[in-house]
Parts: C-alpha cells; sequence; structure tokens
C-alpha cells in the first residue's frame, strides 16, 4: 500500500466522519464515557491499593527487653534481630529516648522527665520493621525465642485483621478492573458495529461497483481509530481534571489520607486509555465489516 493510497483513504475517512456527524459522535461519546468509568475504576482500585501498601509498610515489631539487660548487652543483641528472617530494618530505642517519646505524645514539656527523675520505669527496646507485612506473626513469634527479650507487641489480632482486608481489597480491586473493562469493551464493540451497520447499503454499492475489500475496509480502520482516539483523548482530560482537582480537595480537607500523586504512573493509565480507545476503534470496525464485506 503506497502513500498515496494511505492519504486517500484518511480523506475518505475524514469525509466520511463529517458526512455521518450524529452516529460518529455517538460513537466518540460512547467511547469517552466508557474510558471514563474505566480511569475512574482504575484509579480507584490503585488508590486502594496504594492505601493498603501505606497501612502495611506501617506495621512493625515492637521488642522489650528485660530491665536486667546493660545497656552493652542490649545493643549486642541487633545483630540476632537482623538474622531474623523477613526482618528489613533494626531499631534501638533507649529508655530515655523511649521516655522523650511519651512525653512527646502527651505534650508533657519536660514535666514527665522531671517527674521520674533517674526513676524511668521504661524498659530498652527494639522496633523491627519486615519487608513483607504477611511476615510480621512470624518475626514476633522468631523473637520471643531470643534471650533477654521481656515481650513482643505487634498488635496482636489487628495486624491479622488488617493483613485480611488488604488481601481482600487487592482481589476485589482485581475484580472491579475485570469487570468494568470488560463492560467498556463490549460497549465499545457494540457503538461502533452499530455506526457501521447505519452504512451497510453504502458498503453493498461499493462492492457492487467493484470496489475491493482493502479498498472499503481502509477508510473505515481509520475512521474507527479516529473516533477511538478522540474519544480516549475527552475521557483523559476529563479524568484528569476531575482527578486533580479531587487531590487537591483531599489535600485541603483530610491530608493525613494517602492518595496517589505519581505523574508516571498517571501518565502510564493515561496512554493505555488512548491506546486501548484507538485499538477497540480500530478493531470494532474492522471486525464489524466482515459481515457487509460478503456480498
Amino acid at each position: 500500500m503506497n502513500l498515496s493510497s494511505i492519504q486517500y483513504s484518511l480523506r475518505d475517512a475524514l469525509r466520511s466522519f463529517r458526512r455521518n456527524k450524529f452516529m460518529s459522535i455517538a460513537s466518540m461519546a460512547t467511547v469517552a464515557i466508557s474510558l471514563l468509568i474505566l480511569g475512574s475504576a482504575w484509579l480507584l482500585v490503585l488508590n486502594a491499593n496504594f492505601l493498603a501498601t501505606k497501612m502495611e509498610s506501617e506495621l512493625e515489631v515492637n521488642v522489650y527487653l528485660l530491665k536486667e539487660v546493660t545497656r552493652e548487652q542490649a545493643l549486642n543483641m541487633k545483630p540476632e534481630f537482623e538474622k531474623i528472617t523477613g526482618v528489613a530494618e533494626v531499631i534501638f530505642v533507649s529508655k530515655e529516648d523511649g521516655l522523650k517519646l511519651l512525653e512527646d505524645r502527651m505534650d508533657g514539656e519536660g514535666k514527665i522527665q522531671e517527674a521520674m527523675a533517674d526513676a524511668n520505669p521504661l524498659p530498652d527496646r527494639y522496633r523491627l520493621k519486615a519487608d513483607n507485612a504477611d511476615l510480621v506473626p512470624q518475626i514476633a513469634k522468631d523473637v520471643e525465642l531470643i534471650q533477654g527479650v521481656e515481650s513482643v507487641r505487634y498488635g496482636q489480632g489487628m495486624v491479622e485483621k488488617l493483613l485480611s482486608f488488604t488481601h481482600w481489597l487487592r482481589t476485589a480491586g482485581l475484580v472491579v478492573i475485570f469487570a468494568v473493562g470488560l463492560a467498556a469493551v463490549f460497549l465499545i464493540a457494540t457503538t461502533i458495529r452499530l455506526t457501521v451497520f447505519s452504512r451497510r447499503r453504502e458498503i453493498g454499492i461499493m462492492k457492487l461497483v467493484g470496489a475491493t475489500n482493502g479498498y472499503i475496509r481502509r477508510p473505515f480502520f481509520l475512521e474507527g481509530m479516529l473516533i477511538g482516539l478522540t474519544g480516549a483523548l475527552i475521557a483523559v482530560g476529563c479524568l484528569h481534571l476531575f482527578y486533580s482537582q479531587l487531590v487537591k480537595n483531599i489535600s485541603l480537607t483530610v491530608n493525613f489520607l494517602p492518595v496517589l500523586t505519581d505523574m508516571n504512573i498517571l501518565l502510564n493509565i493515561y496512554k493505555n486509555l488512548l491506546l486501548m480507545g484507538t485499538f477497540l476503534g480500530a478493531v470494532g470496525s474492522a471486525i464489524s465489516l466482515r459481515r457487509f464485506l460478503k456480498v
């Protein structure tokens, strides 16, 4: 296929696009709405996953040492904790630092340390962070076996429920994306098919006067790409404006709520929506034409 043939097909596609404005606009609107719903569901699922990951990353195991353990012995225990499978970070918190943290939380302004004087009741402790949140309960069990450990706290019961919830959230997210994606594909394909069906007589006449299948197919293929791409551009534009405003409002009202703002991830979503719209428009036209080319 030479350049002049491509140029002619493109001109014919644009001419056909203008001639059938109503169906073309209806198809673009369907593509835009379908991809907007899909994109919104996609962002919702990614934010839910981001929230779950954020909550899991804050899980840690607090290891309280026996009061009989000296400071030197406490510091020498660090390698034992680091050897435990799944431990990503080990942080030593002295009883003096623990008292200061307690005071900061209670806004004591130095009164707690003054009242305690040299009788600090807090033990030295370690904070262990896991490289995988699912390993937290097992790490706690392994830590309890180390000599010099008095008790281990990691939010027993609540952590297991949190992990179960985040796993469910991720599974539900995948199901939602698949269901909405499937619905969007079906809706776009059906609309493109109706667009081609409305011009079945035109296709039949072209076949009867001797036009080849390739000659007929190319303008429809390009027109489908144009409809899909335009609809996808509208969807991406609306989605970006809506999400940007939503992020701004969340940051002003509930700034403690983590929201996905990584532009690389957002641009990847927008790019995939554009590719999906263009692809579905082109493929929908090509598949729908097959039955009408048999004259």
